[in-house]
């Protein structure tokens, strides 16, 4: 029999996921694949990156929000691990999945695991501070707000919750001077947020930009100038209805493998939805560096 680790966040989303748990062990016992579960306490990857050198599995499932997915992909690339990832998206944000076209017809995912469909795609890593991301690498106004919302208002308003806040925070729009070196090229602007962009879906946004991605060896900085609180709201509007704004007026966008970013101000970075490291960033791709069941 094949051994599969799965990595589960009990917490995440509606915390519903523990339910299901039985369902999936038998989803793939079916197919002959044995599944050793670690459930996730929040206190870094060390123990995690351990569990997956002791027990060796020919493959890892990720079941939670884009939090989780973070936390698989840095044990793997810590402990120096290339074997594919399934994602079984069951948090407040699933990302990452919803790029890949995995949702929630389990029986039809296990099926593709157990045939070993996979694909190799591009990860981000702060150069320095040993960190990957999946994803999005984000800073400035309203990136922060997934940690400011508590679990009880995300489990029981899900999206939602993010929204609200958010609408909480125009008030307090405010811009400043971020200067950006990409592959060479130097750039100097007033924005109120940038991210660097994996994929092209950001935040339960569909399509931020166009031609965004996650195999081309390249990353998607774009950041929002500074403007008008009407134009700001419009470029909002835009992506929520799932239009790509990479190509509007007040949106610098720049396609490159390395990106260096300082700021003027004190500023922290959100990575994959979790708290991230204080600029200055230096941020490059690496490319193909994991395998995804898709």
């Amino acid at each position: 029999m094949k051994k599969m680790a799965l990595i589960y966040n009990p917490v995440s989303g509606h915390a519903l996921f523990k339910e299901k748990l039985d369902t999936l062990i038998e989803l793939f016992q079916r197919h002959d694949i044995i599944l050793s579960s670690y459930r996730t306490r929040g206190n870094g990857q060390d123990q995690l990156s351990q569990f997956l050198c002791e027990i060796a599995p020919a493959g890892i499932l990720a079941a939670g929000g884009d939090g989780t997915v973070h936390a698989v992909v840095n044990a793997l690339q810590d402990a120096k691990i290339d074997i594919p990832l399934g994602i079984l998206g069951s948090g407040t944000s699933n990302d990452f999945a919803t790029h890949l076209g995995i949702g929630g017809d389990w029986e039809s995912y296990v099926e593709r695991i157990a045939a070993d469909e996979s694909r190799r795609v591009d990860l981000g890593v702060l150069e320095g501070q040993g960190r990957y991301f999946v994803n999005v690498l984000s800073a400035g106004v309203l990136t922060g707000i997934a940690h400011e919302v508590k679990s009880v208002y995300k489990n029981s308003l899900g999206r939602i919750a993010y929204y609200l806040k958010g609408i909480g925070e125009l008030p307090r729009l405010h811009s400043f001077p971020v200067h950006i070196t990409a592959d060479g090229e130097h750039y100097e602007e007033e924005i109120f947020l940038f991210v660097i962009a994996n994929s092209p879906v950001v935040a339960g946004m569909k399509q931020i930009g166009s031609d965004i991605a996650i195999d081309d060896g390249m990353l998607d900085l774009l950041a929002v100038k500074k403007t008008g609180l009407p134009q700001f709201m419009s470029v909002a509007a835009d992506l929520f209805a799932g239009k790509p704004v990479s190509e509007r007026d007040n949106i610098l966008h720049i396609r490159a493998r390395t990106f260096e970013l300082t700021a003027d101000v004190p500023l922290f970075s959100d990575v994959d939805g979790e708290c991230g490291p204080r600029l200055p960033l230096c941020v490059r791709t690496v490319p193909l560096a994991l395998s995804v069941y898709c």
